[in-house]
Protein backbone atom coordinates (compact mmCIF):
# COMPACT_ATOMS: atom_id res chain seq x y z
CA UNK A 1 0.00 0.00 0.00
CA UNK A 2 1.02 3.59 -0.64
CA UNK A 3 0.07 6.39 1.72
CA UNK A 4 0.56 10.06 2.55
CA UNK A 5 0.11 12.42 5.50
CA UNK A 6 -3.14 14.32 5.11
CA UNK A 7 -1.91 17.76 6.30
CA UNK A 8 0.64 18.28 3.53
CA UNK A 9 0.27 22.06 3.32
CA UNK A 10 -1.73 24.32 0.97
CA UNK A 11 -2.94 26.99 3.37
CA UNK A 12 -2.22 26.75 7.07
CA UNK A 13 -5.87 27.39 7.88
CA UNK A 14 -6.94 24.38 5.79
CA UNK A 15 -9.41 26.28 3.66
CA UNK A 16 -9.41 23.41 1.17
CA UNK A 17 -12.01 21.02 2.63
CA UNK A 18 -10.55 17.75 3.81
CA UNK A 19 -13.13 15.85 1.82
CA UNK A 20 -11.56 17.39 -1.29
CA UNK A 21 -8.07 16.55 -0.07
CA UNK A 22 -9.02 12.91 0.37
CA UNK A 23 -10.73 12.81 -3.01
CA UNK A 24 -7.54 14.01 -4.69
CA UNK A 25 -5.33 11.71 -2.63
CA UNK A 26 -7.40 8.75 -3.78
CA UNK A 27 -7.68 10.05 -7.35
CA UNK A 28 -3.91 10.08 -7.92
CA UNK A 29 -3.60 6.52 -6.65
CA UNK A 30 -2.85 6.47 -2.90
CA UNK A 31 -4.36 3.66 -0.82
CA UNK A 32 -4.16 5.11 2.70
CA UNK A 33 -3.57 8.23 4.77
CA UNK A 34 -1.94 9.20 8.04
CA UNK A 35 -4.13 11.63 10.00
CA UNK A 36 -3.08 14.65 12.07
CA UNK A 37 -5.01 14.05 15.32
CA UNK A 38 -5.23 17.50 16.89
CA UNK A 39 -6.90 20.88 16.59
CA UNK A 40 -3.48 22.60 16.57
CA UNK A 41 -1.54 24.07 13.62
CA UNK A 42 -4.75 25.73 12.49
CA UNK A 43 -6.62 22.45 12.02
CA UNK A 44 -9.46 23.37 14.35
CA UNK A 45 -12.14 21.11 15.73
CA UNK A 46 -13.78 18.32 13.79
CA UNK A 47 -10.61 16.41 12.92
CA UNK A 48 -12.19 13.14 14.07
CA UNK A 49 -14.64 13.50 11.20
CA UNK A 50 -11.68 12.98 8.86
CA UNK A 51 -11.87 9.24 9.48
CA UNK A 52 -15.31 9.06 7.89
CA UNK A 53 -14.38 11.44 5.07
CA UNK A 54 -11.24 9.49 4.19
CA UNK A 55 -12.98 6.12 4.28
CA UNK A 56 -15.83 7.52 2.18
CA UNK A 57 -13.35 8.01 -0.67
CA UNK A 58 -12.01 4.48 -0.28
CA UNK A 59 -8.85 5.35 1.66
CA UNK A 60 -7.67 3.29 4.61
CA UNK A 61 -6.31 4.90 7.79
CA UNK A 62 -2.72 3.79 8.39
CA UNK A 63 -2.18 5.70 11.62
CA UNK A 64 -2.80 8.91 13.50
CA UNK A 65 -0.16 11.42 14.53
CA UNK A 66 -0.74 12.37 18.15
CA UNK A 67 -0.40 16.02 19.28
CA UNK A 68 3.17 17.29 19.61
CA UNK A 69 2.82 20.65 21.34
CA UNK A 70 3.45 19.40 24.87
CA UNK A 71 5.68 16.43 24.04
CA UNK A 72 8.58 17.67 26.18
CA UNK A 73 6.37 17.73 29.28
CA UNK A 74 5.89 13.95 29.50
CA UNK A 75 8.03 13.66 32.64
CA UNK A 76 6.92 16.93 34.26
CA UNK A 77 5.26 16.62 37.66
CA UNK A 78 2.70 19.33 36.95
CA UNK A 79 -0.49 20.04 35.03
CA UNK A 80 1.35 20.13 31.69
CA UNK A 81 2.71 16.64 32.30
CA UNK A 82 -0.70 15.36 33.30
CA UNK A 83 -2.17 16.94 30.17
CA UNK A 84 0.27 15.06 27.92
CA UNK A 85 -0.53 11.81 29.70
CA UNK A 86 -4.29 12.26 29.36
CA UNK A 87 -3.94 13.28 25.70
CA UNK A 88 -2.13 10.06 24.81
CA UNK A 89 -4.64 7.97 26.77
CA UNK A 90 -7.45 9.60 24.83
CA UNK A 91 -5.66 8.89 21.55
CA UNK A 92 -5.62 5.20 22.45
CA UNK A 93 -9.36 5.37 23.09
CA UNK A 94 -9.90 7.19 19.81
CA UNK A 95 -7.92 4.64 17.81
CA UNK A 96 -9.97 1.84 19.32
CA UNK A 97 -13.24 3.65 18.69
CA UNK A 98 -12.41 4.45 15.05
CA UNK A 99 -10.65 1.14 14.33
CA UNK A 100 -7.29 2.79 13.63
CA UNK A 101 -4.43 0.32 14.15
CA UNK A 102 -1.55 2.60 15.10
CA UNK A 103 -0.77 5.91 16.79
CA UNK A 104 2.54 7.77 16.43
CA UNK A 105 4.05 9.57 19.42
CA UNK A 106 6.87 12.11 19.68
CA UNK A 107 8.91 11.41 22.79
CA UNK A 108 10.60 14.44 24.40
CA UNK A 109 13.86 15.65 22.94
CA UNK A 110 16.95 14.50 24.79
CA UNK A 111 17.13 17.86 26.57
CA UNK A 112 14.19 16.51 28.59
CA UNK A 113 15.16 12.97 29.66
CA UNK A 114 12.28 10.60 30.33
CA UNK A 115 12.35 10.00 34.09
CA UNK A 116 10.60 7.54 36.38
CA UNK A 117 7.36 9.50 36.27
CA UNK A 118 7.47 9.61 32.48
CA UNK A 119 8.06 5.86 32.31
CA UNK A 120 5.15 5.22 34.68
CA UNK A 121 2.88 7.31 32.51
CA UNK A 122 4.00 5.47 29.39
CA UNK A 123 3.49 2.13 31.13
CA UNK A 124 -0.14 3.00 31.86
CA UNK A 125 -0.68 4.23 28.30
CA UNK A 126 0.87 1.07 26.87
CA UNK A 127 -1.24 -1.17 29.11
CA UNK A 128 -4.34 0.58 27.80
CA UNK A 129 -3.08 0.19 24.23
CA UNK A 130 -2.52 -3.52 24.77
CA UNK A 131 -6.02 -3.86 26.18
CA UNK A 132 -7.48 -1.99 23.19
CA UNK A 133 -5.14 -3.71 20.68
CA UNK A 134 -3.69 -0.39 19.47
CA UNK A 135 -0.05 -0.13 18.38
CA UNK A 136 2.11 2.76 19.62
CA UNK A 137 5.00 3.76 17.34
CA UNK A 138 7.59 6.12 18.83
CA UNK A 139 9.17 8.43 16.26
CA UNK A 140 12.82 9.41 15.99
CA UNK A 141 13.58 13.12 16.35
CA UNK A 142 16.26 14.86 18.40
CA UNK A 143 15.52 12.18 20.98
CA UNK A 144 17.65 9.12 20.24
CA UNK A 145 18.52 8.58 23.92
CA UNK A 146 14.90 8.76 25.04
CA UNK A 147 13.83 6.62 22.08
CA UNK A 148 16.33 3.89 22.89
CA UNK A 149 15.46 3.87 26.57
CA UNK A 150 11.72 3.63 25.96
CA UNK A 151 11.97 0.93 23.30
CA UNK A 152 14.25 -1.09 25.56
CA UNK A 153 11.99 -0.60 28.57
CA UNK A 154 8.82 -1.75 26.80
CA UNK A 155 9.14 -4.96 24.82
CA UNK A 156 5.42 -5.26 24.16
CA UNK A 157 4.26 -6.35 20.72
CA UNK A 158 2.15 -3.20 20.75
CA UNK A 159 5.17 -0.90 21.09
CA UNK A 160 7.45 -0.10 18.19
CA UNK A 161 9.29 2.38 16.02
CA UNK A 162 8.17 5.04 13.54
CA UNK A 163 11.06 5.80 11.20
CA UNK A 164 11.32 9.40 9.98
CA UNK A 165 13.93 9.73 7.24
CA UNK A 166 14.33 13.51 7.37
CA UNK A 167 14.64 13.59 11.17
CA UNK A 168 17.24 10.84 10.90
CA UNK A 169 19.31 12.88 8.46
CA UNK A 170 19.05 16.03 10.57
CA UNK A 171 19.49 14.73 14.10
CA UNK A 172 21.28 11.37 14.09
CA UNK A 173 22.91 10.70 10.70
CA UNK A 174 25.72 8.63 12.24
CA UNK A 175 23.38 6.20 14.01
CA UNK A 176 21.91 3.32 12.01
CA UNK A 177 18.39 3.56 13.42
CA UNK A 178 16.91 1.03 11.00
CA UNK A 179 19.49 -1.52 11.99
CA UNK A 180 18.93 -0.86 15.70
CA UNK A 181 15.14 -0.74 15.74
CA UNK A 182 14.06 -2.08 12.36
CA UNK A 183 12.74 -5.32 13.85
CA UNK A 184 10.15 -3.17 15.64
CA UNK A 185 9.23 -0.94 12.70
CA UNK A 186 5.53 -0.05 12.70
CA UNK A 187 5.27 3.14 10.62
CA UNK A 188 7.16 5.22 8.06
CA UNK A 189 7.48 8.99 7.61
CA UNK A 190 9.40 9.23 4.36
CA UNK A 191 10.44 12.65 3.07
CA UNK A 192 13.63 14.26 1.86
CA UNK A 193 15.92 17.00 3.10
CA UNK A 194 18.37 19.21 1.27
CA UNK A 195 19.45 21.43 4.16
CA UNK A 196 19.64 21.74 7.92
CA UNK A 197 15.95 22.37 8.60
CA UNK A 198 13.16 19.83 8.30
CA UNK A 199 12.14 20.64 4.74
CA UNK A 200 9.69 17.76 4.28
CA UNK A 201 10.60 17.56 0.59
CA UNK A 202 9.38 14.89 -1.75
CA UNK A 203 11.73 11.89 -2.02
CA UNK A 204 14.62 12.25 -4.49
CA UNK A 205 14.56 16.06 -4.24
CA UNK A 206 17.09 16.31 -1.40
CA UNK A 207 20.23 14.62 -0.11
CA UNK A 208 18.95 11.34 1.33
CA UNK A 209 20.35 8.13 -0.17
CA UNK A 210 17.06 6.38 -0.93
CA UNK A 211 18.71 3.25 -2.30
CA UNK A 212 20.32 2.72 1.10
CA UNK A 213 17.21 3.66 3.09
CA UNK A 214 14.82 1.43 1.18
CA UNK A 215 17.24 -1.50 1.22
CA UNK A 216 17.46 -1.24 5.00
CA UNK A 217 13.68 -0.99 5.32
CA UNK A 218 13.32 -4.07 3.14
CA UNK A 219 15.78 -5.99 5.32
CA UNK A 220 13.73 -5.25 8.45
CA UNK A 221 10.89 -7.42 7.18
CA UNK A 222 8.45 -4.52 7.53
CA UNK A 223 5.23 -5.37 5.69
CA UNK A 224 3.33 -2.11 6.21
CA UNK A 225 2.54 0.74 3.86
CA UNK A 226 5.11 2.96 2.16
CA UNK A 227 3.99 6.32 3.51
CA UNK A 228 5.20 9.86 2.77
CA UNK A 229 5.17 12.89 5.06
CA UNK A 230 5.92 15.77 2.68
CA UNK A 231 4.85 19.40 2.79
CA UNK A 232 4.27 21.69 -0.18
CA UNK A 233 6.61 24.39 1.18
CA UNK A 234 9.09 23.98 -1.68
CA UNK A 235 6.40 23.29 -4.28
CA UNK A 236 4.13 26.32 -4.14
CA UNK A 237 4.15 26.54 -7.94
CA UNK A 238 2.27 23.24 -8.13
CA UNK A 239 -1.46 22.84 -7.75
CA UNK A 240 -2.61 20.46 -5.04
CA UNK A 241 -3.38 17.75 -7.58
CA UNK A 242 -0.02 18.22 -9.33
CA UNK A 243 1.78 17.98 -5.97
CA UNK A 244 -0.12 14.83 -5.02
CA UNK A 245 0.45 13.24 -8.41
CA UNK A 246 4.18 13.87 -8.09
CA UNK A 247 4.12 12.52 -4.53
CA UNK A 248 2.37 9.36 -5.67
CA UNK A 249 4.92 8.70 -8.40
CA UNK A 250 7.75 9.09 -5.89
CA UNK A 251 6.00 6.84 -3.37
CA UNK A 252 5.55 4.20 -6.06
CA UNK A 253 9.25 4.43 -6.92
CA UNK A 254 10.22 3.97 -3.26
CA UNK A 255 7.85 1.05 -2.89
CA UNK A 256 9.35 -0.64 -5.94
CA UNK A 257 12.79 -0.24 -4.36
CA UNK A 258 11.61 -2.30 -1.37
CA UNK A 259 11.12 -5.24 -3.72
CA UNK A 260 14.65 -5.25 -5.20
Amino acid sequence: MLGIYDCFGYDGSFNVPFEERYRLIKLVGFDCVMLWWSDKFGRGTGYQEDVRLAKKTGLEIDNIHTPVHEQNCLSSDNLDGESVYQTYRQCVEDCAAFNIPTMVIHLPTDKYPVNELGLKRLEKIIHKAEDKEVQIAFENLENVNNLGMVLNAFQSNYVGFCYDSCHHQNYAPDIDLLNKYGNRLMALHLHDNGGKRNQHQLPFDGNIDWTDVMKKISLTGYQGATTLEPMNWDYEDLSMQEFLDCAYQKAKQLNDMRKL
